[in-house]
């Protein structure tokens, strides 16, 4: 009988072991394919991975549907887009279209969209590292008094 328990025990461990560290290498493996291994890639290999979850460098915060959330300053401005000046110093250009909804305390216009304003989008990451908006917000004059 003591023979007995003495190789349940014995089984009971080298089973619960090699779950243990198939559980633990199993999710190293997702962590090394997954958004947050970055250390030993360059910044044009970190920038490709993020666009790939509709990110840009902590700029565009995925969201369901493969879209994404961007704030920044505008500095360049057409019809049908504007260019956005990310915190990081980079850039991304968002287009709109006239069912894009543009939104501050009151309901906007395309108008309201001008250089030195500062905007969140919420949209779709395009392939090219565009984003294509699904809704435009005026944010609030900083304390500045921008």
């Amino acid at each position: 009988m003591n023979k007995l328990i003495l190789v349940v025990i014995s089984v009971a461990v080298v089973v619960g072991g090699g779950a243990f560290y198939g559980g633990m290498k199993y999710a190293q493996s997702r962590a090394a394919g997954g958004r947050g291994n970055f250390a030993n890639l360059s910044p044009e290999e970190r920038q490709q991975r993020l666009q790939q979850f509709g990110a840009n460098a902590g700029d565009v915060r995925p969201r369901q549907g493969g879209g994404g959330f961007i704030a920044g300053e505008i500095i360049s401005k057409d019809d049908k887009s504007v260019t956005l000046k990310l915190q990081d110093g980079g850039s991304k250009i968002v287009f709109f279209s006239d069912v894009t909804e543009i939104v501050k305390s009151i309901s906007g216009v395309s108008g309201d969209l001008a250089i030195g304003k500062n905007i969140t989008v919420n949209g779709v990451a395009n392939s090219d590292g565009s984003v294509t908006a699904g809704m435009i917000q005026l944010r609030p004059l900083s304390s500045s008094g921008q």
